[in-house]
């Protein structure tokens, strides 16, 4: 895969893919740490074939996500046989759509799995409630791996998975907006859990990913990947400009440097009024990287791109 890209990825979009694709393969040689920002569908699309790679050889050491990866992961690892392809997703009559189940795109992801899942992790949040215990939404997720349903399934392309062999930090901003997180509200509306103080905040996330930072900038150059946009993104890289304008003359924190790596893929176009596609130039404005950090911005298929990248920094 490298001598292909390096041979045939000469301009343009591709050109970018090879150079960000070098430069992430450079930067872990100077005793980098890369930081990997996942948006979108990427679980659904099956980037655990890709990602849990990259995890168990060291080539990412930490994740932001959103809550549909994270949970979309477990329901892919669980269930996947199960899931709908569907051949002609870009002529669906509303007709049609009100027929299937839980559509992204041109796969399905049935309600039974869903449930199935709500089954499994409701005793780990009740024994949390008994236990006066409060654990972050990935760590739930880690216990559900633990558990008997889940033993003997293979793990090769999950990603979570991986993560959890690996014991690198997960961070999920804004997990609420997740089948699982909807699910817990209305346990508690229910009256089913007597409260959200067994679910950790994006605040807690946040807390922790500064002490992350701190410790770890201290002794590696940070790099950062991210795939698409929104939260899984703009949550963890401000956690640079918290650290050095927010606790800048408190003692218990040093000034850290700037994210040193940084590529994003996106298929989003600049806009008024809108962040889509915001170079990575407009960061240094905002004291997130700075004028000597590489910056990257690929604008295409993150389903097509992120593989091929993959394939490159694991070859020798």
């Amino acid at each position: 895969m490298k001598n292909f890209i390096n041979s045939n990825f000469k301009h343009f979009n591709s050109r970018i893919l090879k150079d960000a694709s070098n430069e992430w393969v450079n930067h872990l040689q100077n005793n980098g740490k890369m930081f990997l920002a996942m948006g979108g569908a990427m679980s659904t699309a099956e980037i655990g074939i890709s990602l849990a790679k990259a995890i168990r050889n060291n080539k990412i050491h930490a994740i932001s996500t959103t809550g549909a990866n994270l949970e979309e992961d477990i329901f892919n690892l669980f269930a996947n046989e199960t899931y709908q392809q569907i051949d002609d997703w870009e002529h669906l009559t509303v007709d049609k759509e009100i027929q299937i189940e839980n559509r992204v795109l041109d796969v399905c992801i049935p309600e039974s799995v869903m449930r199935h899942v709500e089954e499994m992790i409701l005793p780990l949040w009740l024994q949390a409630e008994e236990n006066n215990r409060s654990y972050f939404p990935h760590e739930y997720f880690f216990q559900l791996l633990d558990t008997t349903p889940f033993k003997n399934l293979n793990v090769s392309n999950s990603w979570l998975a991986a993560a959890k062999e690996k014991n690198i930090p997960i961070y999920i901003p804004g997990w609420e907006d997740s089948t699982m997180g909807n699910i817990l509200v209305s346990k508690v509306l229910r009256k089913k859990i007597k409260s959200f103080d067994i679910i950790k905040s994006g605040l807690d996330y946040m807390h922790h990913l500064v002490d992350w930072y701190s410790d770890t900038s201290q002794n590696h150059k940070m790099g950062f990947f991210q795939i698409g946009g929104g939260i899984s993104g703009d949550f963890p890289i401000c956690c640079v400009p918290l650290i050095n304008q927010d606790l800048y003359d408190f003692e218990d924190y040093k000034i850290v440097d700037f994210w040193k790596y940084f590529c994003q893929i996106s298929d989003g176009h600049k806009s008024y009024g809108s962040y889509s596609q915001a170079g990575p130039s407009e960061k240094i404005t905002w004291g997130k990287l700075g004028v000597d950090s590489e910056m990257f911005s690929i604008n295409s298929d993150a389903t097509i791109v992120f593989p091929l990248i993959i394939e490159y920094i694991l070859e020798k």
